[in-house]
């Protein structure tokens, strides 16, 4: 399959025309129009500083259907214990960039590159990227960022400095969409990790069919508070 060089036009070629790898076009920009119109087609942004600016559509993909979702029992030890607070979009700034220094096996550098950093705050600002961030006695040590689009939610990274912070993070945000009659959160690429949290496979034909179905509704935009309705 070609790889497609982007221009100025908010454009995409269609996800099935991507290689093997998900790989689909390089180039573009980062900007707010261009981001959101990659979500709508199952498109995503992902590269390294010594990278072009890379645009991905994987099959198959990761989803994480939310009445899927699995808390092993030793989280749910740690959340009868209540020692975390849960807040959302209080400090995004920091999330995302806690994110961007996390350490991941496997991989050395970052992906949230400046540039990634500076274009979601820009989203964030918007009303569309959105953080839960998790704290104790006072201090940051988890959370996690993402987009929102009608009623799918797209997750881009996690961090903890404790023990099930993130995970805590993530419960909070599976219980507040589902509350919201959100669809899923699209866990992009596949982990072990999110597997065994119960994210499952779709191939890319399907997914797409749910993103569009889920696109069908009016997005919640704005800042999210933990007890919104």
């Amino acid at each position: 399959m070609p790889i497609f060089r982007l221009v100025d036009d908010m454009v995409f070629p269609p996800p099935d025309y991507a290689d093997a790898s998900g790989l689909i076009a390089v180039g573009g920009d980062l900007s707010c129009d261009r981001l959101l119109e990659a979500y709508r087609v199952g498109i995503f942004p992902w590269y390294s500083e010594d990278q072009p600016l890379l645009w991905w559509s994987p099959d198959p993909r990761l989803v994480l259907h939310l009445d899927d979702f699995k808390i092993a029992r030793s989280l749910r030890k740690t959340l009868k214990k209540g020692l975390f607070q849960v807040t959302f979009d209080r400090v995004f700034e920091d999330v995302i960039a806690a994110c961007a220094i996390a350490p991941r096996e496997g991989q050395q550098g970052t992906w949230i590159t400046k540039e990634m950093q500076d274009a979601y705050i820009k989203l964030h600002g918007l009303g569309y990227a959105h953080s839960v961030e998790t704290w104790f006695e006072g201090k940051l040590v988890g959370g996690l960022y993402g987009v929102s689009l009608g009623k799918a939610f797209f997750g881009e990274s996690m961090f903890h400095h404790k023990t099930d912070a993130s995970k805590v993070a993530l419960v909070t945000l599976v219980e507040r969409l589902k509350a919201w009659s959100f669809r899923f959160i699209d866990a992009q690429m596949t982990t072990e990790h999110l597997l065994s949290l119960g994210a499952q496979e779709l191939s890319r034909r399907i997914f797409l069919k749910q993103l569009q179905s889920a696109l069908r509704h009016p997005t919640k935009r704005g800042k999210w508070r933990i007890d919104q309705l």
